[in-house]
Order: structure tokens, then C-alpha cells, then sequence
């Protein structure tokens, strides 16, 4: 009987671990079975499944509410789809999850993009190609996940319709 008692309070405190964790922000499965494991690790990793397992069939927890707040927080910080995307793969989402909320046809990569490069070029007049600053900017997109072809298209785009020159190593043409 007293052994019962230990045991049943035992895994409310599992659950409780597992919900204060959920009160501070989402958690993928994944990761709430590593956190519970390394608060409780003399406990089997298949009693923690299974107490992840209740949370989330009582909602508690979800990796698709993970995915979807996760996708828009780091949109929200200026990351690319790939940077995103490593970083699901590596909390263990499901890849339905991530396909579904995110998508490399996703217009807002192309505002997102824009954005960081006003930030990170907003101060230069000029931006010549094969710089010094050009090098940078790429690198700098480039480390954030933006895809290698958007990143591309975007930059000329946004250079040649602010009037700024992109050229190879030329004064610019009168005119620009």
C-alpha cells in the first residue's frame, strides 16, 4: 500500500515536471522527455513517454502548436526557411508538421529577406558587387537560412530598384 502511494505520487510529480516545463513555453515531445529525463534520471525514458504521451492527449502538449509558434517567432527574428528548418529537424519534429507550416514558396521570405538586407545595408549609397560589404550581406543571408537563389534574385532586385549600382568593378553608368 505504501509502496502504491509513493508510486502514484512519484508519477504526478513526473507530470508536474512535465507541465511546468509546458507553462513556460512550448516543448516538442522530444525535448520534454530529454528535459523530465534529466530532472528524473533514474527514471526509465519509457515511464516519461508514456507520461509525455497523457500530456499530450490532454492537449498539453503538441508538436504541431510547437511547429506553428516556433516557424513564426523565428520568421519574427529574421531567420530563413533552411536555418528554420535545421533547427525543427533537431527538435525532432515530425516532418508533417514542418512541412506544413513550413513552405519554401512562402511569400514573406521574400519581404523577410528585404527587410535584413535594409538593416544590414541601410547606411550604404552604393553596393558594389564583389565588395567587401557584398561578401558580407551575402554571408550574413546565407548564415540566417535564406536560400542561396532568393537570396540572389532578391538582392539585385532591391539594388537595382533603389537606384543603387550592382556592377563588378565599373564606376556607374551616368544616369543610375
Amino acid at each position: 500500500m505504501d509502496t502504491e502511494l509513493t508510486e502514484k505520487k512519484f508519477l504526478v510529480s513526473l507530470r508536474r515536471a512535465g507541465m511546468d516545463y509546458l507553462a513556460r513555453r512550448e516543448h516538442t515531445r522530444h525535448e520534454l522527455i530529454q528535459k523530465i529525463s534529466r530532472k528524473f534520471p533514474e527514471t526509465a525514458v519509457e515511464l516519461i513517454s508514456a507520461i509525455v504521451d497523457r500530456l499530450a492527449d490532454d492537449n498539453l502538449q503538441s508538436d504541431e502548436r510547437f511547429t506553428e509558434s516556433y516557424v513564426r517567432y523565428r520568421k519574427s527574428r529574421g531567420f530563413g526557411f533552411t536555418h528554420i528548418k535545421q533547427n525543427l529537424l533537431q527538435r525532432k519534429v515530425p516532418c508533417q508538421f514542418i512541412d506544413h507550416y513550413l513552405s519554401l514558396s512562402d511569400p514573406d521570405w521574400s519581404a523577410l529577406l528585404e527587410i535584413q538586407i535594409a538593416k544590414k545595408i541601410g547606411h550604404l549609397p552604393i553596393l558594389v558587387r564583389d565588395s567587401k560589404e557584398h561578401h558580407k550581406l551575402l554571408r550574413f543571408l546565407n548564415s540566417r537560412g535564406f536560400p542561396p537563389e532568393l537570396v540572389r534574385q532578391t538582392v539585385e532586385r532591391r539594388l537595382i530598384s533603389s537606384g543603387n549600382c550592382l556592377f563588378s568593378s565599373y564606376s556607374c553608368p551616368p544616369g543610375t
